[in-house]
């Protein structure tokens, strides 16, 4: 039997990588090294979703350019089917990272087509949806479209993920009434809280990430409640993650020794790593799935790139042994 679809709506963008020993200061100019690559949040975690194991569609937009046709052939090569909307007036998306010496980075995003995916292009791929067990959403692209989508896969009784990134001064709330999992990391968890009516008598109005480090466990637990989300998985960088569920919560830490290279797409890898698990072990192993994800996002750390640092399923599964 063929393994669960997994299909993922959202963004391709070409990467463009500059490597430099420290970020330069405004008005400064440094030297480094540059790659390209593919990238864009929903084609990284489709990436990762594939090289994990999973059975995975692609449904995003690109431009009638270069750079759209080699996501049609990486997408191809990587085992994905791929529905990609041809934006014919429209450049493929672009993403301009600098990476220092440190494993930080600063990210510009030009959406581009992205921005452009409608709701008619997802239509148009309804049965891909419907054949899905997950399905997974971002916000790197046309938010009415990821919407819709969501929509259709919860009616389709597939299980729906929302990775809240890159967050938007545009995000409704609302969408969250179509989301199963949502899986923000530290900085998103912040800003849905404060845009939360149900969040706001339990924070303060500046909320941010060093009030977040200093809560516990419990606490966060309790604020992940306020979502209105069955599950709440939020990815605290080097710390690891929480899982919060109706029925209670989980610590998952994060893998010691391991040397951080790039950390440019771990959360692509986790959320990719995290719901092809979900598909192949069922809505029920919310942990465990998590558990493999955090394995899959520590080993992409470990290698320059995004999509191209994404590990293959026996990485993942040598990673687990060798930590259990």
């Amino acid at each position: 039997m063929a393994s669960p679809r997994v299909t993922f709506v959202g963004s391709f963008v070409q990467d463009l990588t500059f490597l430099c020993a420290e970020f330069p200061r405004p008005g400064e100019t440094v030297v480094g090294r540059f790659a390209t690559g593919p990238g864009g949040k929903g084609s990284n975690q489709a990436v990762a979703a594939a090289r994990a194991g999973g059975r995975v569609a692609f449904i995003g937009a690109v431009g009638n350019d270069a750079f759209g046709r080699g996501a049609r052939e990486f997408h191809v090569a990587e085992g994905i089917d791929c529905r990609l909307a041809i934006k014919a007036d429209l450049p493929t998306g672009t993403a301009g990272i600098i990476v220092n010496a440190h494993a930080q980075n600063e990210i510009i995003v030009a959406l581009n087509a992205n921005d452009s995916l409608a709701p008619e292009d997802i239509n148009a791929h309804a049965d891909v949806l419907r054949d899905s067990m997950v399905m997974v959403s971002q916000l790197e692209a046309n938010l009415a479209a990821q919407a819709h989508a969501m929509r259709l896969a919860g009616q389709a009784k597939a299980t729906v993920i929302l990775n809240p990134a890159p967050m938007r001064p545009d995000f409704d709330p609302a969408l969250l009434a179509d989301v199963h999992i949502l899986i923000p990391n530290e900085t998103e968890f912040c800003t849905l809280t404060r845009l939360l009516p149900s969040s706001r008598d339990a924070v303060a109005a500046d909320f941010d990430e060093r009030q977040l480090a200093s809560l516990n466990d419990a606490e966060l637990h309790t604020l992940c409640r306020q979502f209105g989300v069955e599950t709440v998985i939020v990815t605290l960088g080097a710390r690891g993650c929480l899982v919060s569920r109706t029925e209670g919560h989980a610590f998952i830490a994060t893998m010691l020794g391991i040397k951080a290279v790039d950390t440019t797409g771990a959360g692509d890898a986790f959320v990719g790593a995290f719901a092809a698990a979900l598909a192949e072990y069922g809505s029920d192993a919310v942990e465990k799935a998590a558990r493999f994800a955090n394995a899959g996002a520590a080993l992409s750390v470990t290698r320059a790139g995004t999509a191209p640092a994404m590990p293959r399923r026996a990485e993942i599964e040598a990673l687990l042994e060798s930590r259990s």
